[in-house]
């Protein structure tokens, strides 16, 4: 393609133009030569019924239970206390054969005893019940969070299973 450029005056809007539209022209033919892809769909899907489900609260008891039967020592009885020493909140994944996969702290107060005991009783625990195979994912894994409630004195309760916290400092 072959731009003139004229040296009046009387011209120069005109140029101005041809090269504008010019430049659009090429703009929409280089645009319409590409094309868009969509991403990906994930590799790891979760399914629905391992979301906020009933199966999936009920599943969360079974395995506060089963870590609370195995750790007896560690176990607060009665009403936590207003203000909680800690509150570790444990992330863990968990195979169709209730074989914890991986597990760690997904938030904390920086309490390392605490967390410490979090995750040595999460492992005291297994085998956990092996899940119901409408929560699996397609790896055949479902993962869960559960939080750990501590007192001063380093016994805690599971947030699955916690009775109400006190309401007043005695």
């Amino acid at each position: 393609m072959l731009i003139s450029v004229c040296p009046t005056r009387r011209f120069a809007g005109s140029s101005a133009l041809v090269l504008q539209r010019t430049g659009l022209a090429l703009l929409l033919l280089i645009a319409s030569a590409c094309t868009i892809t969509p991403p990906p769909k994930p590799l790891l899907a979760i399914p629905p019924a391992a979301i906020n489900s009933y199966t999936l609260d009920q599943y969360r008891a079974a395995v506060a239970h089963r870590i609370v039967e195995r750790n007896p020592s560690y176990i607060l009885a009665g009403t936590p206390q207003a203000m909680l020493r800690s509150l570790v909140v444990v992330s863990f994944v968990v195979d169709r054969d209730g074989q914890i996969v991986k597990s760690s702290v997904y938030r904390t107060n920086g309490d390392d005893d605490a967390e410490a005991t979090a995750l040595s009783t999460l492992r005291r625990a297994t085998p956990l019940p092996p899940p119901p195979a409408r929560l699996l994912n397609s790896l055949g894994q479902l993962e869960m969070f559960e939080d750990w409630l501590f007192n001063d004195d380093g016994k805690f309760q599971l947030r699955s299973l916690a009775s109400p916290q006190a309401q007043n400092f005695n």
